[in-house]
C-alpha cells in the first residue's frame, strides 16, 4: 500500500517537518492535493508538523478557493528545515525556479506524486515516485490513496479533491470513467457538487478578457494537412488566450508571452487533434521544446507548457517545427 511506503520511510528519517512543494502559480489540483494528502498523512502520524508551500505563489482562481476552504499555503515555506520534501502535481524542480537549488542542495529526501508524465533529471534525484500519468488530475491519486488505506474523507477534504478534479478536467469535459467514479464517491461524502463547481465560475477581469482577443488578433494561423495551428503572443495569461484560440477552432495552439525575462509558452489542443496525431503535448513538444530553449516543459496531452528563456518569435517556430516534425513522423 502506498501510504504504508510512504509513512516507512517517514519514520525511518525521522522526520519531524514535511514539507508539500506546490508548482508555480499553483492551480486548484496542486493545492487541494496538497490539503487531502496532508489530512492522510496525520491520521497515521499526528505528530507530524505538515506545511504546504507555493514559494512561486498560488493561481487567480485558487486564491478565491482558500477563502472558501481550510487550507493554508505558505508562500514562504522553510525550505532547509524540511525533513522530507514532496513535489506535489509536479514532474520537475525546475517549475520552482528561484528555490531550485535550495532543493537540489537539500539533506532531506525528495518524493513526488503527480500525475504528468515524468522528468528523468527529477525523477533521479528522488527516493520516492507516486506517478500515475493515466489520472486525469493528482487529486484522483490522493483519492485513491485515502481509498486503498480504508481512511474516510472528512467533508472538507472530499471538497478539496472534489474542486481540484473539477479544476484540471474543466468541469469534467475531459475526465474518464475513473473520474466519475471518484466524482461519484466524493458526492457520497456530501459533496455538493453544482455549489463546488461555482466556485470557479467567477466572472473574467478585462484584463484577461484583453488578452483573449490580443491573441486573437495577433494569431498567426498555419494549416499542416488537415490541421489549423494558431500561433500567437501576449504578455499574460498565455493558457487561457491558447485555450480561447482552440475554442475558436484552432486544432492546436500555442501562445508565448515574456515576463521579467522569463518565457513561457503554453499548448493547448483539442481532443481530436490529440487522438488523430498521437501527439501528446507534455512528452512530444513541451519537454523537448523546454531542452531547445534552456528551460523546462512539460504536462497532459492535450494541455502543457513551457517556462524557458530567449525571445517569443523563436519559440514560437522551434514549436511549429516541432510539432511539424511529429505530425510527420506519425503518419
Amino acid at each position: 500500500m502506498i501510504i504504508n511506503q510512504i509513512v516507512d520511510i517517514l519514520k525511518e528519517q525521522q522526520a519531524t517537518f514535511v514539507l508539500l512543494l506546490c508548482h508555480k502559480s499553483a492551480d486548484a489540483d496542486a493545492v487541494c492535493a496538497a490539503y487531502a494528502f496532508q489530512g492522510l498523512l496525520k491520521r497515521f502520524l499526528p505528530n507530524l508538523l505538515i506545511e504546504i508551500g507555493a514559494p512561486q505563489g498560488i493561481n487567480k482562481p485558487t486564491k478565491q478557493l482558500l477563502e472558501r476552504l481550510p487550507i493554508t499555503v505558505n508562500l514562504k515555506p522553510n525550505i532547509e528545515s524540511a525533513s522530507v520534501i514532496f513535489l506535489i502535481d509536479m514532474n520537475t524542480v525546475e517549475q520552482l525556479d528561484e528555490v531550485v537549488d535550495k532543493i537540489k542542495t537539500s539533506n532531506a529526501p525528495i518524493m513526488i506524486i503527480d500525475h504528468h508524465a515524468p522528468s528523468p533529471d527529477t525523477t533521479q534525484i528522488c527516493s520516492f515516485c507516486v506517478i500515475n500519468e493515466q489520472a486525469a488530475a493528482t487529486c484522483e491519486i490522493i483519492y485513491d490513496m485515502y481509498q486503498q488505506a480504508k481512511v474516510q474523507l472528512d467533508l472538507n477534504e472530499a471538497q478539496a479533491l472534489f474542486t481540484g478534479i473539477a479544476f484540471d478536467t474543466r468541469h469534467f469535459a475531459l475526465g474518464d470513467s475513473d473520474t466519475f467514479r471518484i466524482a461519484g464517491g466524493l458526492v457520497n461524502v456530501g459533496v455538493d457538487a453544482q455549489a463546488m463547481l461555482t466556485l470557479f465560475s467567477n466572472p473574467v477581469d478585462n484584463s484577461e478578457r484583453l488578452a483573449k482577443l490580443k491573441a486573437c488578433k495577433r494569431a498567426k494561423i498555419v494549416k499542416n494537412g488537415e490541421w489549423i495551428i494558431a500561433l500567437s503572443h501576449v504578455s499574460a495569461y498565455e493558457a487561457s488566450a491558447a485555450k480561447s484560440l482552440v475554442d475558436l477552432g484552432a486544432h492546436m495552439a500555442a501562445v508565448a508571452g515574456k515576463k521579467a525575462g522569463k518565457l513561457e509558452v503554453s499548448l493547448r489542443c483539442n481532443r481530436d487533434f490529440n487522438e488523430k496525431t498521437g501527439i501528446h503535448l507534455g512528452k512530444d513538444i513541451s519537454m523537448p521544446l523546454g531542452e531547445l530553449l534552456g528551460g523546462v516543459g512539460g504536462g497532459h496531452p492535450m494541455a502543457a507548457g513551457v517556462n524557458a528563456k530567449g525571445e517569443v518569435a523563436v519559440a514560437l517556430d522551434k514549436c511549429l517545427k516541432l510539432l511539424k516534425e511529429k505530425m510527420s513522423s506519425n503518419v
